[in-house]
């Protein structure tokens, strides 16, 4: 970002917006935004408590178990609709129908499916990363180009050689994509169905926090999501990154 002609790095954004909070926290203009160093303090504090450890262990293992079934699922699915036309017609239509559909609005409905309990949230991060998954890695394997595929036929490969060494290869950047994709999407609905469901991890401890009016702990919070959703789209994309450079002209 340049601005004047002078380069501005681009942390310098984020630094404005915690300077701009810290002055309206100072102020007291608003009751629902403490100062951004209350709720640093808060958070650190907060970190140690037991029962922030018990939540974020629920919430990890609920988000790590949907991501797994999302990724295995999202994966196959998306590579059966890159390489067979029919399998492609018949479930296009329902992947582009979930990835815009409201999904919130099912929660409730996985409540009744599934209990008040961890397999909801598991379900609910599942169909938060799923369908995104499903349409990157799609696109990928059918942007395969057909000579690679001519070639690994014509040296006799295999079909699981075909597709372990040279299909999913060459889709594997725009795969990654859909894997940063939906980990972050995968947050979201981690968030969401504790918060529904509002027993269990995060969502109960965002319930206690916003019934007592304890801003600096429920900020806090929040902020630890998202350097979670950060740090996690961070690394996919250095991989990702990695990944297009080796792959270079597929």
């Amino acid at each position: 970002m340049t601005i004047c002609g002078y380069r501005v790095p681009m942390m310098a954004s984020l630094l404005f917006w915690c300077v701009v909070w810290e002055i309206v926290g100072q102020s007291g203009a608003m009751f629902l935004v403490p100062p951004l160093s209350s709720v640093v303090m808060a958070g650190i504090d907060l970190v140690q408590t037991g029962s922030w450890q018990a939540a974020a262990v629920t919430t990890l293992r609920s988000f790590a178990l949907g991501m797994v079934l999302a990724i295995v699922a999202g994966t196959t699915l998306g590579v059966l609709m890159g390489r067979v036309k029919a399998i492609d017609n018949l479930l296009g239509i329902w992947v582009n129908i979930f990835v815009s559909a409201p999904l919130s609005a099912l929660v409730p409905v996985l409540m009744i499916l599934f209990g008040m309990g961890e397999t909801t949230v598991v379900v609910t991060v599942f169909l938060f990363a799923v369908w995104i998954i499903v349409l990157d890695t799609r696109a990928g394997i059918q942007h395969v180009p057909a000579s690679l595929v001519e070639m690994a036929r014509s040296y006799g490969a295999s079909r699981p050689a075909l597709y372990g060494k040279i299909i999913l290869l060459a889709a594997l950047p725009e795969i990654l994509a859909g894997i940063r994709l939906g980990l972050v999407r995968g947050v979201k609905g981690v968030v969401i169905g504790q918060l529904l469901v509002s027993i269990i991890g995060y969502g109960e401890l965002f319930e206690l926090y916003s019934r007592n009016f304890d801003m600096n702990n429920f900020w806090a919070l929040t902020l630890i999501l998202f350097a979670f959703a950060m740090l996690v789209s961070a690394l996919i994309e250095r991989l990702e990154k990695r990944v297009e450079f080796y792959a270079g002209v597929r």
